[in-house]
């Protein structure tokens, strides 16, 4: 062996026990190095070893940035390579992690050919039915084609294996989504902190954001709170919420928020300890995620039965106003709940969802009673 492979054998080596073990894309996770031509007909891989640090199964192909498909320019979201996984393909990889810990795995993702196209995310070794997730991608939320979407674990060995699996709904093997960008963060387990009776209620804590890309990650529907990649909250509806960064959007508080960027069908929602007959007040704050989402917004903002619609005027270069709903509680756990009234689209043509941000949420006890 020559020295220079012997050194680029090191190096991955190095990168790989690095990698797994902090947050941060996982070893050779935007595929960048690639197949050897021997191991490919066409873009086709057909050595299941050929990508470095991943094993594949099934039609798997290694696409170029500015590959063509028909007439469809193929565009990869960092670097110049991505994967696409045809029907009932999947790509695995073996991970270093701490048993016991929870996880978020985050991944870019974008549609080439069906509608009804998504993803199976799974981790092995388990013991727990919910430690499989399916990811549907019929909605682009972007306004470049691309997504990048999180599913949470708890880790059941320090040696796991992650692997993303298209389960398949085109007659043509060849189609399915393109996948770049892998990355893994451990989450600590939310706490509640003095002055708020919610966990984790500024958002900070949440699911990996790549830094070079500007469309935040989205975590998936139907999502309960002990396999929440944003810990603490549930996913209480039928379509995605997006978790955002100060980095590329207006965030009122803090580093991150949650946009809810697909009206009705985009909720989330916490359950607190509260005393029956005490009244508390749920404080929040609502703005726009500074991405041409403007015109007239509405947040409903939920405390058992009581309802709260806080009308919000964007103009889509950020901005933010506080407040507040008041409440008595009527049962010993109270849930608490948040979703857009309207669906909006962003004014860039683009045809993408958005909607209004959430951040800064407080649950907290009303010492003096007063009026409600």
């Amino acid at each position: 062996m020559k020295m220079g492979k012997i050194v680029l054998v090191l190096l991955f080596a190095s990168v790989h026990i690095a990698l797994s073990l902090a947050d941060g894309q996982l070893p050779n996770g935007n595929f960048e190095y690639g197949p050897k031509p021997s191991q490919m007909k066409g873009t086709k891989v057909i050595d299941p070893h050929a990508i470095p640090f991943w094993e594949t199964s099934g039609f798997v192909e290694y696409i170029k940035s500015g590959q063509k498909q028909g007439d469809m320019l193929l565009v990869v979201p960092e670097g110049a390579s991505a994967i696409r996984l045809g029907d009932e393909a999947s790509i695995k990889t073996k991970v270093k992690v701490k048993n016991g810990m929870f996880y978020s795995v985050s991944f870019s993702a974008a549609r080439t050919c069906a509608q009804e196209e998504k993803l199976n995310v799974s981790v092995s070794p388990n013991s727990e039915p919910n430690d499989w997730g399916i990811l549907p991608m019929q909605t682009v939320y972007s306004s470049d084609g691309w997504d990048s979407y999180c599913w949470g674990f708890l880790a059941q060995s320090n040696d796991i294996e992650i692997m993303i699996h298209n389960p398949g709904v085109e007659k043509d093997p060849a189609c399915g989504p393109l996948i770049d960008s892998v990355a893994l963060k451990a989450l600590r387990s939310p706490r509640r902190q003095k002055g708020n009776m919610l966990k984790n209620g500024n958002f900070e804590e949440g699911p990996y954001i790549f830094p070079k890309t500007s469309w935040g990650a989205l975590i998936p529907p139907n999502i309960e709170d002990d396999h929440s990649p944003l810990p603490g909250w549930m996913i209480e509806s039928l379509k995605a919420v997006k978790y955002i960064d100060s980095d590329h959007f207006g965030v009122p508080e803090g580093k991150r928020a949650v946009e809810l960027v697909a009206g009705r069908e985009s909720a989330i929602a916490q359950v607190a300890k509260t005393v029956p007959g005490k009244l508390y007040d749920l404080i929040f704050s609502i703005g726009d995620a500074k991405n041409s989402c403007d015109g007239s917004m509405m947040v409903e903002a939920t405390a058992g039965k009581v309802v709260l619609q806080v009308p919000y005027e964007s103009k889509g270069i950020g901005g933010f106003k506080h407040s507040k709903l008041r409440f008595k509680a009527i049962l010993p756990r109270t849930r608490v709940r948040f979703l857009s009234t309207y669906y909006h689209m962003k004014s860039d043509n683009s045809g993408s969802l958005c909607g209004p941000v959430i951040d800064d949420v407080r649950l907290v006890s009303v010492r003096n009673s007063g009026r409600v």
